[in-house]
């Protein structure tokens, strides 16, 4: 026996145990070890979740600051009123995006209290509020971070009560869109964007931050601020009181549509003049994407504000179009667009056109259950518009007959705008002056 056998053969450090027969320093040192590894793989853990919440934020502030900026092109006084009403402060910088969002089509319906209980989904709306955020994870509280109001998923899940299912006022592919009131009784719109496809929720967080989160137009409706938490994405609108005018077009509203022949035609100019600013106003343009009833808000006094932007593409001055996936509602894509992808403002123009058919005629685009010659709106048009036969396209609905040479300049516009050759479709600036002419001016109170 050795002589540090000999001194610590009688310690109990040195003695076996009857784990593998090891000696009980050894396991009191496996055991430290391992102490020791849990410790550090908490220390990490901790360090990667800060480091993602930096990263969170610097990602956000990418849309409000390290850009350089723009400012709205109106170059001529005329121009001021053709798109209306606008904030020009500096907007932000908007870069030709190659984004490509997925959406199925959806409408949202509004009731008198902004509140609808139509909706109904397996979860609760408490048990729904404490998966979301369990979902969202813990975020420190950021406020007024760039141009709008950085909310917190706290403030915004106080604002509608939960996210209770009461409060919810649209549902579709793109999310859920809940009614809420802030602390200071400003009416909101809060549009939860599902990730349900990869990136899809960032992306389309992206496209409508990046396209109006800047812009102010009496004629689009105002983006307030927006939710980042996790990977949870928010965007808070104006709450816009009065539905879509696809519910007031096509809903259950009797016998007499509430929409006379003179609120129509301010809704199309008004529509008109948010699109030229979109187009012509801005620097790179934004093309809408996808112009339709459901997309064109109307308040109390039957203001039109286009929304939606989630298939929003930007165009710098020097591009003529951008290549990109097709995407729209069918009925109202561009032809051209349809067929080769390529996409500039003249598809909105043709959107727009259809927009007035189906305002005129009470008709939606697309109607299979009418007789074969009348199933695609704009052929039964220019049908009817070719054997003069004006009176038949008018909408049933309609107290008032507009009077006939009124009617056919307005159908006149429309057929301009959905020219098979998309160069001879006018620019929106130019509908806008066709819509505004001497001739309406008499039967038209301008917006």
């Amino acid at each position: 026996m050795s002589l540090f056998d000999r001194i610590f053969a009688d310690t109990d450090l040195f003695k076996r145990t009857p784990v593998f027969g090891l000696r009980l320093w050894t396991v009191g040192v496996g055991v430290l070890l391992v102490l020791l590894l849990f410790i550090s793989s908490l220390c990490i853990a901790a360090s990667r979740r800060r480091s993602y919440r930096k990263r969170a934020i610097l990602s956000l502030a990418k849309f409000s600051s390290g850009r350089s900026e723009i400012a709205p092109v109106v170059s001529k006084s005329s121009m001021q009123d053709v798109v209306g009403e606008s904030d020009h402060r500096p907007m932000l910088h908007m870069k030709e995006m190659q984004l490509d969002v997925l959406k199925s089509e959806h409408r949202i319906v509004f009731s008198d209290r902004g509140v609808s209980s139509g909706e109904s989904r397996a979860t609760s709306g408490a048990d729904f509020s404490a998966s979301f955020r369990a979902a969202c994870g813990s975020f420190p509280e950021v406020s007024h971070l760039g141009w709008g109001k950085w909310y917190t998923l706290r403030e915004l899940e106080a604002s509608c009560n939960g996210f209770s299912d009461e409060n919810v006022i649209g549902e579709g592919g793109y999310g859920i869109v809940y009614y809420g009131v802030l602390p200071d009784t400003t009416r909101v719109a809060i549009k939860n964007l599902l990730n349900n496809r990869l990136g899809q929720a960032e992306n389309e967080f992206k496209v409508e931050v990046e396209a109006i989160g800047r812009v102010r137009h009496k004629n689009l409706v105002k983006l307030l601020g927006y939710c980042v938490e996790g990977a949870c994405r928010m965007l808070v609108y104006e709450y816009v009181d009065n539905g879509s005018l696809d519910q007031w077009l096509h809903g259950d509203v009797g016998d007499v549509s509430p929409l006379t022949w003179e609120i129509r035609l301010n809704i199309i100019i008004g529509t008109a003049k948010g699109l030229a600013y979109l187009h012509e106003g801005l620097e790179p343009k934004v093309v809408h994407r996808d112009i339709k009833s459901s997309n064109i808000l109307v308040d109390r006094q039957w203001h039109p504000k286009l929304s939606d932007f989630g298939l929003a593409k930007l165009l710098a001055s020097e591009n003529s179009f951008v290549r990109t996936r097709v995407m729209g509602t069918f009925g109202y894509v561009a032809p051209e667009y349809a067929s080769s992808g390529m996409l500039n403002e003249k598809s909105d123009a043709y959107s727009f056109g259809i927009l007035i058919m189906e305002m005129v005629s009470g008709r939606t685009p697309v109607d299979y259950s009418r007789p074969p010659g009348e199933v695609n709106l704009i052929d039964w048009v220019k049908s009817m518009v070719g054997n003069k036969n004006w009176e038949v396209i008018w909408d049933p609905k309609l107290a008032q007959r507009p009077v006939s040479k009124v009617l056919k300049r307005v159908l006149l516009v429309a057929l301009k705008c959905v020219d098979p050759d998309a160069q001879k479709r006018p620019k929106m600036s130019q509908a806008v002056h066709m819509l505004e002419s001497e001739l309406l001016s008499r039967d038209v109170r301008k917006i």
